[in-house]
């Protein structure tokens, strides 16, 4: 399916001829002065002005184990691995994600509709929320690859038609975050500036990007002028910690060459006043395993 002309207006223009570089216009934090929810005021503070919010223990270790062992189930099905919902390492063809995994796992499912989950993302995005993509990581140890810096909003505007910075992600660790095994970084601020990255995207460029990102990664220039003014932010945690990150914020992680595995379950919710129109500057849309079409609120 071709794309159509969005009358929407592109406030975050990508994937031009050149690297742009735009301020913010939209809010971080959504959601009205003392709404009650899970995240105190002091959060919502250090969330608007990083762009993320860490958590000690967003599970308990019990559940840690549950997640675990629907975790260690998804991968080792080969009805899973055969699916088009798997990505595997190109070069160990060990699996490195699962999308969609609380469309085919009640246990995930359930994890959605958590209110230590949900809850707070309808109190930083002020509105019900739906799950525009979800999945699992899995990051074995000796040599399993990073991911690039990026900012996820600069993909899911250009190639699934987000209209405006209203989406946030939490990754939930299932494994120990060392700061060797391939960690999460966060250029902290990094949210109030959009990069608008040079190049064209290719056709399916989904099936190269998520093994490994060609379209839509920043130039060298770019990350260094961005690291200088904002610094990098490693997390590090044990198994049941977890990020919430603004869906604009630059971040990546490394290769994880030690023998500790790191695996999380990754969640974005968008605002349902902010559903996916047509892509901004893709010719196809990403299949709906990525970027979910499915805008009915989490109950």
């Amino acid at each position: 399916m071709t794309t159509t002309t969005t009358t929407i207006p592109d406030l975050y223009p990508s994937r031009g001829g050149t690297e742009v570089s735009v301020p913010r216009q939209d809010p971080v934090v959504w959601g009205a002065p003392g709404t009650p929810g899970p995240i105190d005021v002091g959060g919502l503070r250090t969330y608007e002005r990083d762009g993320f919010l860490a958590v000690d223990q967003l599970i308990t270790d019990d559940e840690v184990a549950v997640y675990r062992q629907e975790l260690d189930r998804l991968v080792a099905d080969p009805a899973i691995r055969a699916g088009e919902r798997s990505i595997v390492e190109p070069k160990s063809q060990e699996i490195r994600s699962v999308f969609e995994v609380h469309r085919i796992s009640e246990v995930f499912a359930a994890l959605v509709r958590d209110e230590r989950v949900v809850g707070r993302a309808r109190q930083i995005l002020g509105s019900d929320v739906y799950v525009h993509q979800s999945r699992i990581n899995v990051k074995p140890g000796f040599g399993a690859s990073g991911f690039y810096w990026h900012s996820d909003f600069e993909t899911w505007h250009a190639e699934d038609g987000l209209p405006n910075m209203r989406a946030v992600s939490v990754s939930i660790a299932l494994t120990e975050n060392h700061d060797t095994n391939g960690g999460l970084m966060i250029m902290p601020g990094s949210h109030r500036t959009f990069l608008g990255c040079a190049g064209a995207t290719p056709e399916d460029n989904y099936k190269k990007s998520l093994q490994m990102q060609d379209a839509g990664t920043p130039s060298d220039e770019a990350l260094t002028a961005m690291a200088s003014r904002y610094g990098i932010k490693l997390f590090t945690g044990k198994a049941g910690s977890a990020t919430w990150f603004d869906c604009n914020c630059m971040h990546g992680s490394g290769d994880n060459i030690t023998p500790f595995p790191r695996s999380n379950v990754f969640i974005v919710f968008n605002s349902v006043e902010n559903a996916a129109v047509e892509p901004f500057a893709a010719p196809v849309r990403r299949p709906e395993f990525i970027g979910s079409r499915d805008f009915t609120p989490v109950r």
